[in-house]
């Protein structure tokens, strides 16, 4: 089930404005699917040059991935604050490591996907048989992303295509659009009428 935002609200993520804050505020780490585990003990050895000192200690006090009573598996954080995960380029941005080495060929999986989809957030229904597919962007630290998707005209299921794509499926992600141009086009017939 998926939220009319995620088709109706503009996103693009302005790194240079956040500063990549979505890595460093929250209450926990990057929530993590179970099969990501596996992924994450796969690709520790290939990431862990990527990350500093401080991060690498924390791995190995912590682990690479731990349980959180509200939300699960989630990537360790330094002093409940930035993910282990998390490196710092010469501009003061936060990036991932993982995704780091994914980038130079390293590894073959990117990232966990909660990042991936982030400002959407997925969970399932308290029954368990729908997953709910929400767009929930920090008010203040993705006020940026808000603002640039609008000058851009860029829808946020349309920014996050390939995360959708990875989670969901072709099918899914083809259906949204289609979905998407149906909403569009019933609103346009609607302000039309009003003229």
């Amino acid at each position: 089930m998926v939220s009319d935002q995620v088709i109706d609200e503009q996103f693009v993520c302005d790194l240079n404005k956040c500063k990549g804050g979505c890595c460093v505020d929250g209450d926990a780490g990057a929530p993590l699917e179970s099969k990501e585990l596996k992924e994450i003990d796969a690709v520790y050895d290939a990431v862990l040059p990527y990350l500093n000192e401080e991060s690498r200690m924390e791995l190995e006090k912590s682990g690479r991935y731990v349980y959180d009573q509200e939300f699960g598996w989630v990537t360790p954080t330094i002093n409940t604050n930035m993910c282990a995960y998390g490196i710092v380029d010469k501009w003061g941005i936060v990036k991932c490591g993982i995704e780091q080495a994914y980038n130079d060929g390293k590894i073959s999986w990117k990232k966990p996907i909660s990042c991936h989809l982030f400002p959407i957030r997925t969970k399932k229904s308290r029954d368990g048989k729908t997953e709910l597919v929400n767009f929930e962007p920090r008010e203040d630290l993705c006020r940026a992303a808000c603002k640039l998707g609008k000058k851009l005209k860029v829808p946020t299921y349309i920014f996050l295509k390939d995360a959708l794509i990875r989670k969901f499926g072709e099918e899914f992600y083809d259906a949204l659009c289609a979905s998407a141009e149906h909403q569009h086009s019933q609103k346009n017939k609607i302000a039309a009428k009003s003229i």
